[in-house]
């Protein structure tokens, strides 16, 4: 409101400037494109973002199966990478052995499973999803990681427009400023030989 009561005083202001005018106007437009467009730019991405997920949650489930894996042996442990991301106690919370699990196609697999079961051993069985050959696959999307994504890609959005909003704000409210500043010294320039003459006897 006090952005749009600027612009309004400065319309018939006889001290008004061209470029005043023009940084009451630009304020007033950063400001509706904060206040009406970030919002609207972060429901529709984060609509968009929801729909995408949730089409590839649905295609995960027709892909991917749980099944039954029985632990046969730990696994000998991997050197974590140089630069792992996962912080040393999360590794140490799981485990990795040595599972057998039938596939969809009714074939045996084995292969590494890591597993959260504090002391698995010999016999003991978990969960694992597999894809339709039966190799191991990585658990589908559930709701709750959709909404979160969906959630975060509009947040982040909104907030990568409304700073390029604010940049693009201070950068025209600098050229404005520069131009304001090379008509003041043309001004002076203008006036500097007579300056201070003014009614001096010649």
């Amino acid at each position: 409101m006090r952005t749009a009561a600027g612009v309004w005083r400065w319309r018939g202001n006889p001290l008004r400037r061209t470029t005043d005018l023009a940084e009451a106007w630009t304020a007033l437009v950063a400001v509706l494109l904060l206040v009406v467009a970030a919002p609207a730019v972060g429901w529709f991405t984060g609509s968009g973002t929801g729909d995408a997920l949730r089409r590839s949650m649905l295609q995960q489930r027709q892909e991917r199966h749980p099944v039954v894996a029985t632990v046969l042996r730990h696994a000998p442990p991997r050197r974590p990478p140089a630069h792992d991301p996962e912080p040393s106690a999360a590794r140490e919370k799981r485990h990795t052995v040595v599972a057998t699990w039938t596939g969809v196609d009714g074939d045996r697999h084995t292969g590494r499973v890591t597993t959260r079961l504090r002391d698995p051993r010999t016999g003991d069985q978990l969960t694992v999803w597999i894809d339709r050959s039966g190799r191991l696959a990585n658990a589908p999307l559930d709701e709750a990681a959709v909404g979160t994504r969906a959630v975060l890609a509009g947040l982040g959005a909104a907030f990568a427009f409304a700073g390029l909003t604010e940049a693009a704000r201070r950068l025209a409210l600098g050229r404005l400023s520069r131009r304001r500043q090379a008509r003041l010294e043309r001004a002076w320039a203008a006036l500097g030989p007579d300056w201070g003459r003014t009614g001096a006897s010649g």
